[in-house]
């Protein structure tokens, strides 16, 4: 199960205004309404995912992202966010961004590729593009340039934004506050900037202060990315499991020498759940019995707990955008 900063969260129901009730949208992804903003403080990307399609349900959402995406401050991003700032030109907050993002969310990955004409800052999320993931990755793009906007010592436009998906019924506010054409429908979700637009310095670059705070982050990025031993045992033995079905939470407690009880909270203690875990572990063994190329699709269906083939390729379309099948294509491909 992936996960992204409660960050976000807030600042959608916010732009969202009154025409929706806060606290209801709030409580789903699991936030108390009056506790304090924290980014550190994660919640399930599926859950924000349906938080965005209630919200879509009650108001007009065509130009929330873009509110959104408006909204958004460094200083609300701790210490990226700083990092951010200190860098000494756009392009290097951006690169901060690249390998840092996973403080902010388990399930974006963004990248840095020269492209004809300038360079892309690339958005990459794997997933069935439903509404929510629609909304949520214009934000992200409109957010991008948000913060870029508030280190950058002059106005600052890209030169093109491409969007994957489909044009809502109206791009005008995506074009006017991104300054620039706005492109859905194409391969990438990207933003495109000058290579001079990225070369040039930040206001508050400052080389010393940049290097300290990156070796601050890098020091959280490796306690966040260094699996838990629970988690590790876990998924080995949910995988060793899923020949036999779906196993249950408490036989696999059993083979840790836990309780259920015990094993609940120790999960819960990593932001995790059982239900989570499987899936992420299903994924994973798939993903992999799918590079080697002696297995048939029915097999890996077997190996990771299907009954059915056809089950399968749904999970596996749910979880990676795509079929099994053309999933193994892709990859021979490359």
């Amino acid at each position: 199960m992936g996960y992204v900063t409660s960050l976000f969260a807030r600042k959608v129901v916010a732009a969202a205004g009154d025409a929706v009730d806060a606290a209801e949208m709030l409580a789903h992804v699991g936030i108390t309404p009056d506790s304090a903003p924290d980014a550190g403080q994660m919640v399930p990307a599926e859950l924000y995912y349906d938080m965005l399609e209630r919200i879509a349900d009650r108001i007009d959402v065509t130009d929330l992202p873009v509110r959104v995406g408006a909204s958004m401050r460094l200083d609300e991003y701790g210490a990226l966010g700083l990092a951010f700032k200190a860098a000494t030109t756009l392009g290097a907050s951006y690169a901060r961004v690249e390998r840092y993002a996973r403080l902010w969310t388990s399930v974006v990955e963004y990248e840095l590729r020269p492209a004809v004409g300038g360079t892309l800052f690339i958005l990459h999320r794997d997933g069935e593009r439903r509404l929510g993931m629609r909304l949520s990755n214009e934000a992200t793009l409109a957010s991008a340039v948000s913060i870029a906007r508030q280190v950058c010592p002059v106005p600052l436009a890209p030169m093109e934004v491409l969007v994957c998906h489909p044009a809502p019924q109206r791009v005008a506010a995506h074009e006017e506050w991104f300054g620039c054409p706005v492109r859905f429908g194409a391969d990438l979700d990207a933003i495109l900037y000058a290579d001079e637009t990225l070369s040039r310095p930040n206001i508050l670059g400052d080389e010393g202060i940049s290097q300290y705070l990156t070796t601050h982050l890098d020091a959280e990025l490796s306690q966040i990315t260094r699996e838990p031993e629970v988690v590790t045992q876990a998924k080995a033995a949910i995988a060793q499991a899923l020949s036999e079905g779906a196993p249950k939470m408490a036989e696999i407690a059993r083979g840790l020498g836990l309780s259920a009880r015990s094993f609940h909270r120790r999960l819960s203690e990593h932001g995790m759940n059982f239900q989570g875990l499987t899936e992420e572990t299903r994924r994973d063994l798939a993903e992999g019995l799918l590079r080697d190329e002696s297995h048939t699709l029915a097999e890996i269906a077997f190996l990771t707990g299907f009954s059915e083939q056809s089950a399968f390729t749904r999970a596996f379309k749910r979880w990676v955008g795509t079929t099994p099948a053309s999933y193994r294509k892709d990859l021979s491909l490359r």
